[in-house]
Formats: structure tokens, C-alpha cells, sequence
């Protein structure tokens, strides 16, 4: 993994279209035969072909082979009956149809309507796993809430007041932000599903802020 760091340092910061390549595939189906091998079960490996998607090109070695293109971008582990895993990735091939290594990377905010309608049986029927998500992250941010509090409480008065108003605020501003998305839902997506997903997320990065 050190060598690994450096090889990225190394890499050209340079700006690339957004790649359609036959990388993509070749990547896909090495990530899938990783999991394998480790004894995953995934149900499927997507790459997500966004404006995240791109290639570097260049000759490096890692070690003692030779690198030829970095691809890098965002993608999601299928898991049948769950909610996805929505990570980004690294790719390095020695050339567009060869593969040398795959890993995923943690990647934030994330769709949670993604996460839920992925696999194939949870496609229509989102909620249930929208609900599951939500209980996550509201779960994290009482945690986050608690520690905060411990702060606030030790400030006296009126820090507290000030922490409490902030969060009754912040309360106010995702319901009214929510609704708002609701009522432009994208068609063919349930508004009310919509709206649940968009609390998730906000949810999640008030979480991330809090901490």
C-alpha cells in the first residue's frame, strides 16, 4: 500500500476528458474476479459512467510492473437484499485491456436512492432500505449530537442555547429543503421516496460536520 501511495503521488495532475473506453469494462470484470478470490459475494460490480470517470495516461512502474493508465472514478458493490456500497476506485492497467490492480476508495456523499434501487429486487421498491438508511444516520448523528452537547454544556448557558438553536434551525432547514425536492422528483421516481432520500443525505452530512 506505501509503494502504492507514492505511485499516486507521482502521477501527473493533469486534467482528462471524461473517458468511454474499453478500460472500464476490463476494470469491472478484474474488480469482480478480485472479489471473488477474496470470497466475496457480490451480486454485481457497477462503474458509474459520470463526469468522475477519467484516465490518466503515462509509463511508470509500480514496483516492478509497468504501469500504462490509471483509471480512477466512481462505482458501487451490489449486495443482494441490501443496500449498495457507493465507493470510488482506482484502476491501474498496463494497458486499456489489462488490468494489474483494482481498489475501491471511501467515497461521500453518496445517493441514497442509489444505494437502495441497484439490486435488481429492490428496483420499485425502495422504501424499506430508504428507512433502514435513515435510522443509520439519524443513529450516527444522535452520536455525534451527544458529544457535541458534552461541549456546549461545559460552555455555559448560553453556548447551549446557541447549540440547541443551531440544531433546531438546521432541523428546519432540511425539511424545508426536502420538501422542496420532493416536489421536483424526477419522473418515474416516486416523490415521497425522493424526499426520503434527499433527508438521508442531508442527514449524513450534518452527521460529518458535527464530528
Amino acid at each position: 500500500m506505501k509503494l502504492l501511495l507514492v505511485f499516486l503521488l507521482l502521477l501527473p495532475f493533469t486534467a482528462f476528458a471524461q473517458y468511454n473506453g474499453p478500460a472500464i469494462e476490463a476494470c469491472r470484470t478484474f474488480a469482480k474476479s478480485e472479489a471473488a478470490r477474496d470470497g466475496g459475494t457480490p451480486q454485481d460490480i457497477v462503474i458509474v459512467r459520470d463526469q468522475a470517470l477519467l484516465i490518466a495516461r503515462h509509463g511508470r512502474k509500480l514496483g516492478s510492473q509497468a504501469v500504462a493508465s490509471v483509471l480512477t472514478g466512481n462505482g458501487a458493490v451490489v449486495l443482494p437484499g441490501s443496500p449498495a456500497a457507493e465507493l470510488s476506485f482506482i484502476c491501474l492497467l498496463a494497458d486499456e485491456k489489462r488490468p494489474v490492480f483494482f481498489n475501491w476508495l471511501p467515497r461521500q456523499n453518496v445517493s441514497a436512492l442509489a444505494q437502495c434501487t441497484r439490486a435488481p429486487e429492490m428496483r420499485g421498491k425502495p422504501r424499506e432500505c430508504l428507512e433502514f438508511l435513515l435510522r443509520v444516520a439519524e443513529t450516527d448523528l444522535i452520536q455525534a449530537y451527544a458529544q457535541r452537547f458534552q461541549e456546549a454544556h461545559a460552555g455555559g448557558e448560553k453556548t447551549l442555547a446557541a447549540y440547541r438553536k443551531a440544531n433546531d434551525e438546521w432541523k428546519e432547514y432540511r425539511d424545508a429543503e426536502c420538501a422542496r425536492r420532493r416536489d421536483a422528483s424526477p419522473k418515474g421516481v416516486d416523490a415521497t421516496d425522493y424526499e426520503l432520500a434527499c433527508v438521508i443525505e442531508i442527514t449524513r452530512q450534518r452527521g460529518r460536520d458535527m464530528w
